[in-house]
């Protein structure tokens, strides 16, 4: 398990689609983090207002954490969507798709993204029953899989509280804590301080564009986090790149000026297609033999 290596972070890039996972993998990132924001736009084509169902949730981690089982994928569970039994089927769901680890947050479940204003929290205790029926679901089901307990308290509530309610949920059984939003150092030390005794995990969103600490790896490690995502590390070129094509093409009628070295054989290669055609040549020798 990457957790219990002492001296390393684990670096998840943010990935939303195949594609975007399969290029992920193809750069040898040891574990991936599927981000609810670009399940929700690519799936849906609608921003993270809470609107990705469970379902739609669930299907996309799935289909990530099966191009390589052997790399471990955190995905995004928002709030469990809905109450302690919604929260059970979710992560009895996501169990049973082959996701690594989840994170749980403290939003009401018409939630929105953690880095826009105008949050609502539900109560501390609401929270904890979402922890909770998390850590029993995973019991009942025999499953490693771990919990990672987020809150994007801080803003509206506080660091204090913010932090209160990251502890409770670790008493509870939660794995890993994850604070939302970090903006300062200072928050960084406190949170650091709050879990030095317990020795908890700690998970950075370092999400490019926000109003988001800035960090690389190595400085997150120094910090004492064990795990940093970049939620929006594939979401953003892929924005631009793709405006920039659309724009191209609009305005001149030529889709060889934009980018024309890039040919389909590579998005076809990147996607496992040489390996597709070896296992296709193989079967297909032996049943040619067997037939002999």
């Amino acid at each position: 398990m990457l957790l219990a290596e002492p001296d390393r972070i684990i670096v998840c890039p943010g990935v939303y689609d195949g594609i975007s996972a399969r290029l992920a993998l193809r750069a040898g990132f040891d574990a991936l983090y599927m981000t609810g924001a670009g399940t929700s736009m690519s799936r849906i084509g609608m921003a993270d207002l809470g609107l990705a169902t469970a379902t739609e949730m669930k299907e996309n981690a799935e289909m990530i954490s099966g191009l390589d089982p052997s790399i471990p994928v955190i995905a995004d569970a928002d709030t469990g969507y809905g109450a302690a039994i919604n929260v059970a089927r979710t992560v009895a769901g996501y169990i049973r798709a082959g996701v690594a680890g989840l994170h749980l947050e403290d939003q009401v479940v018409t939630k929105r993204c953690g880095h826009l204003a105008g949050k609502e929290l539900v109560s501390k205790e609401e929270y904890l029953t979402r922890i909770r029926a998390a850590v029993k679901t995973r019991e009942r089901m025999g499953s490693d899989i771990v919990i990672i307990a987020r809150t994007d308290a801080l803003a509206s509530l506080g660091l204090d509280e913010a932090i209160s309610r990251l502890t409770a949920a670790v008493d509870a059984g939660a794995d890993v804590a994850f604070l939302e939003a970090i903006t300062k150092r200072e928050e960084v030390k406190a949170l650091k301080e709050a879990f030095k005794e317990r020795g908890t995990p700690l998970m950075y969103g370092m999400v490019q564009g926000s109003k988001a600490l800035k960090m690389t790896p190595a400085e997150a490690k120094d910090l004492g986090f064990k795990i940093i995502i970049y939620a929006a590390l594939c979401l953003a070129p892929m924005y631009m790149a793709i405006t920039q094509a659309l724009e191209v093409l609009k305005a001149s009628g030529d889709c060889e000026k934009y980018d024309p070295e890039v040919k389909p054989h590579d998005m076809f290669d990147a996607c496992g297609m040489q390996e597709l055609l070896s296992f296709d040549l193989e079967v297909s020798s032996v049943a040619r033999k067997g037939a002999l």
